[in-house]
């Protein structure tokens, strides 16, 4: 199971290679559309490598609700605990 930090330093390499921002700007509680530009397109290639990176499922009714990287990174948490259940 990945590491809070590993998750967030994966994510925030993946933001990076999608939308082209600074890894240095990608925070726990920056919004995703608002503070750092995702358009709709870029989130879903944003989900679908992390379904990828941690081989989680994440539904597209549950994507609407990761609003910020920390969302993101709290909810591939949920979903590795729950694997290991």
């Amino acid at each position: 199971m990945a590491s809070t930090e590993e998750i967030r330093t994966k994510l925030a390499e993946i933001v990076n290679d999608v939308a082209g921002v600074p890894v240095e700007d990608i925070t726990d509680e920056k919004n995703f559309v608002d503070d750092l530009d995702i358009d709709s397109l870029s989130m879903v290639e944003i989900v679908y490598a992390l379904q990828e990176a941690y081989n989680v499922e994440i539904p597209d009714e549950d994507v609407k609700g990761l609003r910020t990287v920390g969302d993101a990174i709290a909810y591939v948490e949920k979903v590795q605990e729950n694997k290991q259940a």
